[in-house]
């Protein structure tokens, strides 16, 4: 389990910081296997995940939003025939947050459970 898995969303405001990109660069290195992307202007970490079928794919995508109702941070989930792409950012700052790299570790320990 990493360290930024065992951490705990902390609630964002309007207005609060992005991460900086040396923040990104600190933060994104605990979580190696997911990109920044840009998605429509705004800052986005985003993985995909493979599985064998429909089924696995479905399983997990509940699994990451149980996750997600847990901490109160919710990700854009695309689930298809053998795979699920994550997407985390934080709205109401309209870019990365702490809470975004927490969540794709914790996401990262669902996958390694599936």
């Amino acid at each position: 389990m990493s360290e930024l898995s065992r951490m705990k969303c902390e609630a964002c405001r309007r207005g609060a910081p992005t991460v900086t990109e040396e923040e990104a660069r600190e933060l994104g290195a605990a979580v190696p296997d997911w990109m920044i992307v840009d998605r429509d202007g705004i800052p986005t970490l985003e993985r995909t995940f493979e599985f064998p079928d429909f089924v696995g794919a479905l399983a997990f995508t509940n699994e990451v939003g149980a996750a997600a109702e847990e901490e109160g941070h919710h990700p854009a989930l695309l689930t298809e025939w053998g795979r699920v792409t994550v997407s985390w950012w934080t709205h109401k700052i309209r870019g990365l947050h702490q809470n975004d790299f927490i969540m794709a570790a914790k996401t990262d320990e669902v996958a390694l459970g599936s």
